[in-house]
């Protein structure tokens, strides 16, 4: 199977904006052969807690009508989405969410993030389940950024047979996750860890690119670069 791991600069805010540039990336990895295509984290939104935060009209729901060139574009390419979002939970709160929108455009799966970070903890309630989706008999894990500093993370998701684990964040270029968690999950647990990150500013600071992925052996596989929005491609499973 191939997933293509994503980076683009969200526009603050602008949901709609966002939503056609997944779309469209969506689209061309489609295209390109991906059946699996990972975002950063926030990325319809832009990572913008204060923001979020002060509007509401922000808040998306699992079946948001602002998504629909996002399904759209699934569908025409029979490929699953990863987007991040903040999404709107049972009991009203919300939370920073990764959306799996299947090849069908249907809702795949929802994973919560667990581990807040910082401001995100005054904005967003925090996940209480792990993520987890199977496609084409390949099992994936979902982690969320500041989640993927907890080892366990990645190794309920070896015990729970998954061999991919999709990784959506917001990461800067001096950033020591690139050296020190991303290939460490992959090695220390057998699996193919794929990044989606951001480019450009945002509440945290300035996003650096770099999505890609690392191979079982913790040896980067895939590197999108610091400074062009697109994807890259990797073979998983």
């Amino acid at each position: 199977m191939i997933v293509a791991a994503a980076q683009f600069a969200p526009v603050a805010g602008d949901i709609a904006a966002n939503g056609e540039t997944v779309a469209g990336l969506v689209r061309a990895a489609g295209a390109a052969g991906a059946r699996v295509v990972v975002f950063a984290e926030l990325c319809l939104s832009g990572y913008e807690p204060s923001l979020i935060r002060d509007t509401p009209a922000l808040v998306l729901t699992e079946d948001d009508p602002r998504l629909e060139p996002v399904r759209e574009a699934c569908r025409a390419v029979s490929a699953a989405a990863v987007v991040g979002g903040p999404v709107r939970t049972a009991d009203g709160r919300t939370a920073v969410t990764s959306l799996v929108v299947g090849p069908d455009g249907g809702l795949l799966a929802r994973y919560d993030k667990q581990h807040l970070y910082g401001i995100e903890r005054e904005v967003f309630a925090p996940g209480g389940a792990d993520g987890r989706f199977t496609l084409d008999g390949v099992r994936f894990a979902l982690a969320t950024c500041y989640d993927n500093r907890f080892p366990e993370l990645a190794e309920r998701a070896a015990a729970d047979d998954c061999a991919v684990y999709l990784a959506s964040s917001v990461l800067s270029a001096d950033n020591d996750s690139f050296e020190k968690v991303y290939p460490v999950r992959a090695r220390e647990h057998g699996l193919t860890v794929v990044l989606g990150n951001a480019l450009g500013a945002n509440e945290d600071g300035v996003a650096s690119g770099g999505a890609g992925a690392w191979g079982p052996d913790g040896r980067r596989i895939a590197d999108a670069g610091g400074t062009e929005p697109g994807f890259v491609l990797a073979e998983v499973g």
